[in-house]
């Protein structure tokens, strides 16, 4: 999945959709995941990077991360494939 070209995230984990004018604000770990995906990493080495730089469970990360993701899809914040 890519996300849209048209957002600007700042390091402060607010999010702008200029096509819709929508704004959204993450929190820390939601934002490194946000920029893991910009970057263009697959959902298993986000997996791997997030799961080796915090205290988390595989199952805790899988029921979360994919939570956020589908979050994001409602919202349309992917390319259309």
């Amino acid at each position: 999945m890519e996300l849209r070209k048209n957002l600007a995230i700042s390091d402060t984990g607010f999010v702008f959709d200029a096509a819709s004018g929508e704004s959204y604000s993450l929190n820390p770990i939601g934002l490194e995941i946000l920029n893991h995906l910009k970057s263009g990493l697959k959902d298993e080495e986000i997996r791997e990077k997030i799961l080796e730089k915090y205290d988390v469970d595989e199952s805790t990360f899988d029921l979360v991360y994919f939570d956020f993701v589908r979050t994001l899809q409602h919202f349309d914040l992917f390319e259309k494939s």
